[in-house]
């Protein structure tokens, strides 16, 4: 009598039914992972901005006023970048050593885009300054046009305040009285802040917030589409053009003719937040950030901004609007100047967005406005 062999094992059939539940599995399992990853990133950028801000803090405590967007530049000094906000605040965020091999009494980086100066500083990888979420802040650039010259990059812009179109420079980190090139606006208004003037209460003035940092090509000139997915990081010119001394129906009507533009319509993306060290006083996308249009909006140029001109739209005028934007889903991060950082949805009213720029508008904000 003869037992009969079986061999066990998988049919094509069943094979093919497992290899399906698993690729189910990891088609539910990947967004999950990638969901738990960009939480990690945020919170990581969270935390950056939480630092930033206790500097600040700290900063006030020690000089009575917050760090000035821009400085003077030193005597003597011929070169367009002044020091930024930033190089004054290492001694308050463990940074000791970079502090000390700042000479504040030269230019920041180089005289002219000739010879360096300071170029420890300049050229650093500062990792409190880069936010994990933007692939682009790899902490060190090439400068466009001059690929042997680099300098150190950052994703966090101070504010400087509401509409520069309503003239008044009403945010909490803003150019220094005296800094250059500031004079087309309200005389005297251009001062350090102190924190008694920041009458609309420290909980809800913004002091600072994040930007994606612009693509370098090499080319100054290079343009991106507007229906491009990184629209965000260029820089275009608005057909609405509104003077410094518009009302707050002219920047909403400038704000709107903004984010219409048509998809055909290219914009620079070389300039966004390129510097931590240096900065231009009357252009606000190297180091700054206004409360013009929401967050994730576009950058945009305003060709009556009597501090700049069409040709060089690369950067935005203190009457354009340049809102912070971030690779975390619906919003931005932006820290207060109490020292505490809230997460604001890209779908905040613009009323509720100018007030939180603003340090003495008088505006009631309550928390469940953003």
């Amino acid at each position: 009598m003869h037992k009969s062999s079986r061999r066990y094992g998988f049919t094509l059939i069943e094979l093919l039914v497992v290899i399906a539940i698993i690729a189910v599995l990891i088609a539910l399992l990947l967004p999950a992972v990638q969901a738990a990853r960009e939480a990690a990133r945020r919170m990581q950028c969270t935390n950056n901005l939480k630092q930033l801000g206790l500097a600040c803090m700290n900063y006030e405590s020690s000089n009575s006023v917050f760090p000035a967007h821009s400085m003077m530049y030193p005597t003597g000094a011929t070169a367009q970048l002044p020091f930024s906000w930033m190089p004054s605040l290492l001694q308050y965020t463990e940074q000791n050593a970079m502090y000390n091999a700042i000479n504040f009494n030269v230019e920041p980086m180089h005289t002219g885009f000739g010879g360096y100066m300071n170029s420890t500083a300049s050229t650093a990888k500062m990792g409190m300054l880069a936010c994990p979420s933007d692939s682009s802040s790899e902490g060190v650039r090439t400068w466009p046009g001059n690929t042997s010259r680099f300098y150190g990059t950052t994703n966090y812009m101070g504010n400087m305040g509401g509409p520069g179109v309503l003239r008044v420079a009403s945010g909490t980190i803003i150019p220094a009285k005296g800094s250059p090139q500031t004079s087309e606006y309200s005389a005297g208004n251009f001062s350090t802040v102190t924190i008694s003037s920041v009458t609309d209460g420290t909980s809800n003035t913004a002091l600072m917030s994040e930007r994606l940092i612009g693509r370098q090509s090499g080319t100054l000139g290079t343009q991106l589409p507007r229906s491009s997915n990184m629209a965000r990081i260029a820089v275009f010119v608005s057909p609405t053009g509104v003077g410094v001394t518009g009302n707050v129906a002219d920047a909403t009507t400038f704000v709107r003719a903004c984010q219409n533009l048509p998809g055909t319509v290219t914009g620079r993306y070389w300039t966004a937040s390129q510097l931590w060290i240096a900065t231009y006083p009357q252009w606000v996308v190297i180091t700054g950030y206004n409360h013009f249009g929401t967050p994730n909006q576009m950058n945009c140029h305003n060709p009556n901004d009597p501090g700049t001109n069409a040709s060089t739209n690369a950067y935005v005028g203190l009457a354009g609007s340049a809102p912070p934007s971030s690779n975390h889903s619906g919003g931005v991060n932006l820290a207060f100047a109490d020292g505490s950082v809230r997460f604001i949805k890209d779908t905040v009213s613009l009323q509720t967005w100018w007030a939180l720029g603003s340090r003495n508008g008088g505006e009631v904000v309550s928390a469940d406005a953003y």
